[in-house]
């Protein structure tokens, strides 16, 4: 372990003498006060915290995500070029304590680095309040929205219950001939996503007059008393709507009083700008001893649209605001380990130009990875299964930073990061992947030759 230590000291020593380390540091050091002073958002207390959260903790990650893969690729491909491993292995060093001190050396910088700027953002994050000319209802609004952790609880679709209708609402076409058989099998595959589509537009789509539920079970805020958010995007089918009226009733709706059941319902009316997330809030007492919940949305015939009610999510505190930033930064450590562990890798086999190349190549890949697998679950069944056992085993080598690895909306909306979330990150990112990053970088790095010998 001491020869390790030593390796990840002087590792540490090369990255300071770094001139993208000391860019970094100089960066976030002078643009994450500034972003603090003079960005806005939408003009709200609420608007500038989160925009603040959002550009300090992005900016933060992107730049220690960079740095990473440069000191981890520059330290060991310099020290080969210019030939001071000869004078390290010489030592009664091995082969894996050199990587794994490389390695060291670079997650221990992001720590001591990640500590200080998550501190710089954490400490601005309160000081914004005192210097911003806020009411009261700001400050309030700001508090049980953005200074706290709230868990979410949603009300899915039910995909296989919708398919199987689907289904069945194909097969019964076929039989009675409202589809014909002759049909071309590409054909009878686009037919039957339009059924498909009907039968998810049956349970989306809320015409005027119409209403639709989202039943929420074992709803338990630790405070009685607490207050508890619903938040939703509406969408009207009808084009050129740009506000639409929503008529909202939450509490034990649709189901009979059981017992001592609370059976208080409350409600919410407004005009909502369209595709733009908005929220109510509504006293934790409408809530029924049994911890149900129903959210009832009416469609006024205002509108004259059909609406589709989008992201509808309960949410009540569950946290702190400062658990929930330690566990963000958490998300943002697993990926600068999994680059160090990345950019180590590389480097015992290639040369520092291609290895920085393709570690951020794989970084960038990893930010767009929702949408790399959309893309393929939208292909041919022939195509999917050629990609299933083909190239899906070795895309699984690939990060993951978007989805619910990506740390920033948690922040943002004030969203629970659960322990159990940061522990399956971590353990994906931040062990598993890299541990095999790692391990096969010591098995190249212990057959590779460092040097010829000549007579």
């Amino acid at each position: 372990m001491g020869s390790i230590w030593a390796v990840a000291r002087n590792t540490i020593s090369q990255a300071i003498r770094m001139k993208i380390a000391v860019v970094v540091v100089v960066m976030l050091g002078v643009l994450l006060p500034l972003m603090g002073i003079v960005m806005g958002g939408d003009g709200t207390l609420q608007g500038k915290l989160q925009t603040f959260a959002s550009y300090g903790l992005s900016l933060t990650s992107l730049l220690m995500c960079i740095m990473t893969i440069a000191v981890s690729t520059y330290t060991f491909t310099d020290d080969i070029k210019r030939k001071q491993v000869f004078l390290v292995l010489t030592k009664p060093l091995r082969r894996y304590e050199f990587v794994l001190g490389k390695f060291l050396g670079v997650v221990i910088l992001d720590v001591f680095l990640l500590a200080i700027f998550g501190a710089i953002i954490f400490g601005f994050t309160y000081s914004i309040p005192k210097f911003v000319e806020a009411d009261e209802v700001q400050v309030t609004k700001a508090n049980q929205a953005f200074f706290t952790s709230r868990a979410v609880m949603t009300d899915p679709i039910d995909g296989d219950t919708i398919r199987a209708k689907a289904d069945k609402e194909f097969q019964r076409r076929l039989e009675e001939g409202e589809i014909s058989r002759n049909n071309t099998i590409e054909k009878l595959k686009f037919l039957k996503q339009g059924i498909l589509a009907e039968e998810i537009g049956k349970v989306t789509n809320i015409r005027p007059g119409a209403t639709k539920a989202w039943t929420f079970k074992n709803v338990r805020p630790t405070n009685p008393d607490d207050i508890l958010f619903v938040q939703y995007k509406l969408e009207p089918v009808t084009p050129g709507v740009e506000k639409l009226y929503t008529q909202w009733r939450v509490g034990d709706i649709g189901r009979s009083a059981i017992g001592d059941q609370k059976t208080q319902v409350g409600g919410y009316n407004s005009r909502d700008v369209v595709r733009i997330t908005k929220e109510f809030r509504f006293p934790a007492e409408v809530i029924a001893e049994d911890g149900y919940v129903s959210v009832v949305f009416r469609n006024p015939f205002e509108n004259r649209s059909i609406v589709v009610v989008e992201d509808v999510k309960l949410l009540y505190r569950a946290g702190t605001f400062a658990g929930n930033f330690l566990r963000v930064l958490g998300v943002v450590l697993a990926r600068l380990v999994f680059l160090a562990a990345l950019g180590v890798s590389v480097s015992t086999w290639l040369s520092f130009p291609v290895a920085i190349l393709i570690s951020l190549v794989v970084f960038l890949l990893g930010t767009v990875n929702g949408f790399i697998v959309e893309s393929i679950t939208g292909m041919t069944s022939d195509m999917f299964y050629l990609y299933k056992y083909t190239l899906r085993p070795l895309l699984w080598l690939l990060p993951v930073f978007d989805g619910e690895f990506n740390p920033t909306p948690y922040l943002v909306s004030g969203e629970f990061l659960k322990w159990s979330t940061l522990g399956r990150i971590f353990a994906i990112t931040g062990f598993v992947k890299s541990a095999l990053l790692i391990l096969a970088g010591i098995f190249i790095f212990n057959r590779r030759e460092i040097a010829k010998v000549t007579v």
